[in-house]
């Protein structure tokens, strides 16, 4: 037998919904998609089948939600931090009812309002979205990023008139330096993570999420499917995973999908929060050097802690290896599935979904996925090609290829 590169963590979550039911609502999902439908350009993006993929597997199906067609930004980090600001801005005007975009926008509402500069830490996606989000609300907007982020990256927040920083350390050095010239300067911070004192922006942030899986499930219904058996969904500070989660928990109480979080290996920080069984969150050090950008960070949200920490079944911290066999396998589909233009951290749960399906998957967690004929089973494709040099570099030039090892052993 073949050992494994990959680590997972079987969870028997406490089953307590409460929380779902009230940060992930299907009336909160309608609300936000309410608001999402104002923003210029909006559209349902696509939810790709892959029958092909799903009959190599031995699985029901496979459906992709693919948002990589999200607005022009290509990613499905807008979707938070645009509610997120409505929400900060109808606060701020001391309002309850709906808002329209266009009023948010107009000269009235800023002369109520005054100057404001929205800022937040990003590793690319969220701190893009925060820009485009302030530049057609007509806001200022500062960005830090860490000092690995690419330029690419970094020019496309900038195309925005988004100010970016540099900070020296990872994603979590530049979430801790943001939150405190933010109070030197008066800024005001939209940030997709949580911490004490810091939790309502979080949660609006994850609400704005909901959009994307009220469309989704809608796209299932259509196919004749009443629910996913399974959702895999990629954890960073686990905002996206936890609204997944949450919405899909309070949508189905009484039988939910089984939850399947997948994390890089090199920044398992809710992975080792879950596995420490003590409900706190608990910190991943050092460069956090993995492909999946995205999902580079060494501290979980709280607010998302507890939400998978009672709902979420299966956790599994994969190698970039793993991320980048499901970038190729997107990129160069069986006849008969669509082509989808994934980055690095959109591709890692079709990825970890192939590795477990091929490489050995262990008895107690094949078991614990009971994945068969009749699983049907929900992604999100959370980027598209967001670093043009790095999705080269994989999809070209073969980074992070799979090991020998397991290559040699026959995919059905």
């Amino acid at each position: 037998m073949i050992e494994n590169d990959y680590k997972y963590l079987i969870h028997k979550p406490s089953g307590n919904r409460a929380g779902a039911q009230k940060m992930f609502s299907v009336e909160i999902a309608r609300k936000a998609r309410v608001f999402h439908r104002q923003i210029p350009g909006y559209k349902m993006t696509r939810l790709c089948a892959l029958p092909e993929l799903a009959s190599m597997l031995g699985v029901g199906g496979i459906y992709i939600k693919d948002e990589a067609q999200r607005l022009i930004l290509n990613s499905f980090k807008v979707m938070g931090g645009s509610f997120a600001l409505y929400n900060f801005l109808k606060k701020r005007l001391g309002r309850t009812d709906d808002i329209s975009f266009e009023y948010l926008k107009s000269e009235e509402c800023h002369k109520l309002l005054g100057d404001i500069t929205f800022a937040s830490a990003t590793d690319g996606n969220h701190g893009r979205g925060i820009a485009w989000a302030s530049q057609q609300l007509g806001y200022k907007c500062v960005i830090y990023v860490h000092n690995e982020t690419s330029k690419p990256r970094i020019d496309a927040i900038r195309s925005y008139g988004a100010r970016v920083e540099v900070v020296d350390g990872n994603y979590d050095d530049a979430v801790r330096q943001i939150a405190k010239d933010a109070k030197t300067y008066g800024w005001k911070i939209i940030s997709d993570t949580s911490w004490e004192g810091y939790t309502e922006i979080p949660t609006w942030i994850m609400q704005g999420y909901t959009t994307i899986l009220l469309e989704a499930q809608e796209q299932l219904a259509g196919m004749g499917i009443s629910k996913p058996t399974h959702v895999f969904v990629q954890a960073g500070v686990g905002a996206l995973a936890a609204a997944t989660v949450g919405f899909y928990s309070a949508l189905f109480p009484n039988d939910p999908p089984k939850f399947i979080v997948v994390e890089p290996d090199k920044a398992p920080c809710v992975f080792e929060s879950i596995k420490a069984g003590d409900g706190k969150c608990h910190s991943i050090k050092g460069d956090l050097d993995t492909i999946m950008a995205g999902l580079a960070c060494g501290d979980p949200s709280p607010i998302a802690l507890d939400i998978l920490n009672d709902n979420a079944n299966i956790f599994v911290q994969m190698p970039d290896y793993v991320a980048a066999r499901g970038m190729r396998i997107l990129s160069c589909p069986l006849t008969g599935d669509p082509f989808i233009i994934s980055g690095e951290s959109g591709a890692v749960t079709l990825g970890a979904l192939f590795t477990l399906k091929n490489d050995n998957c262990p008895k107690d967690l094949a078991e614990a996925l009971a994945l068969d004929s009749h699983s049907n089973i929900l992604m999100i494709n959370t980027e598209g090609n967001t670093d043009p040099v790095q999705f080269r570099k994989v999809i070209w030039d073969g980074l992070d290829p799979v090991p020998k090892k397991f290559t040699d052993i026959d995919i059905r």
